[in-house]
């Protein structure tokens, strides 16, 4: 059954006006931030974190603005935009930078922002810049879950084609990746059914009718290969499986020392960054052999090493202290 699912889902939850609507998209980011803020005020009443508890609002606040939001964007703009589209469009458009609302944001960018972000914040309010990323690597993990759910919502970055899986999904988007021939016959078919998709000039169009005919719907999904949904198996790797290791390393290590759970979260959302692009369409230039999401990820490793030997440094000085 679920080899022949053709995506359908809208990715506007609700709609008031064209210009003003809620999107999955939208209320992903929401609902990681509001789950990040109760699960780090669980860590600091528990005395798990070094801020305290009282500290935390203003803290997913200032994270989600300069952390999330401005690093993820000026990622995707960096990494995978302009060099798609050509840097030259940056001078032409500057402000292009802050139309978040048109989509793109990348978890390497969000990363890195956060990175900065709790550096300034650390210095600012005088605690350990590893203690206090310990605690945000903790549940970052569930706001790369949820975003990852609204991927598959949105029907974007689709896995690559599968043969075979039971499981597979048909995206429309993915019409984008056939032939010119493959997509003037589905157009052609599609056509044939709602007669007003002969006038429309962008694949939006197509998709937006497919959501509203199911005849539309299926008549698309005779050309287009089914897919790995590459997006779930990402937010179970890097949101679920990557939040409970780092959950159960937090509370059954509760003296862990600084930078280990740092540490883990850099090797581990790279391990799993690496085997999910494996089922994963790539969504920008190869480099070499690997995607540019894999490549990025293999420089987290030297970010998890700086960490973890910074974690055994100070778990050697307290034993020797113990001694």
């Amino acid at each position: 059954m679920f080899a022949t699912y053709v995506h359908d889902l809208n990715p506007v939850l609700f709609r008031i006006t064209d210009s003003i609507q809620l999107r999955w998209y939208g209320l992903a980011y929401l609902m990681g931030f509001v789950a990040g803020f109760y699960l780090l005020r669980h860590l600091a009443r528990r005395g798990l974190w070094v801020l305290k508890p009282e500290m935390t609002g203003d803290f997913i606040a200032a994270a989600a603005l300069f952390g999330v939001f401005l690093g993820g964007r000026l990622g995707y703009m960096f990494f995978y935009h302009l060099p798609k589209v050509g840097w030259g469009k940056l001078l032409e458009d500057p402000l292009m930078v802050l139309r978040v609302w048109e989509g793109g944001m990348a978890s390497h960018g969000g990363i890195l922002g956060l990175v900065v972000f709790t550096w300034f914040y650390a210095r600012k309010h005088k605690v350990t810049w590893t203690g206090l990323g310990d605690g945000l690597c903790v549940v970052a993990p569930v706001g790369l879950f949820f975003g990852r759910a609204a991927n598959f919502i949105n029907g974007e970055l689709y896995g690559r084609v599968a043969n075979g899986v039971a499981w597979a999904v048909k995206f429309p988007l993915s019409l984008v990746e056939e032939p010119d021939e493959v997509q003037s016959a589905a157009w052609q078919a599609c056509t044939r059914i709602e007669p007003g998709l002969a006038n429309a000039e962008s694949l939006d169009a197509l998709i937006a009718a497919s959501r509203a005919n199911p005849e539309v719907l299926k008549a698309l999904g005779e050309y287009l290969p089914a897919r790995h949904p590459s997006q779930v198996y990402e937010g179970l790797l890097e949101g679920a499986l990557l939040f409970a290791i780092l959950w159960i390393v937090r509370v059954r290590f509760p003296k862990a020392p600084d930078g280990l759970l740092t540490g883990l979260f850099f090797a581990l959302y790279a391990i799993f960054r690496i085997i999910g692009e494996q089922f994963r369409e790539p969504d920008a230039e190869m480099v070499g052999m690997l995607t540019k999401g894999q490549f990025f990820s293999l420089f987290m490793f030297l970010f998890a090493g700086a960490f973890l030997f910074h974690a055994w440094r100070g778990w050697k000085a307290k034993t020797s202290l113990a001694g």
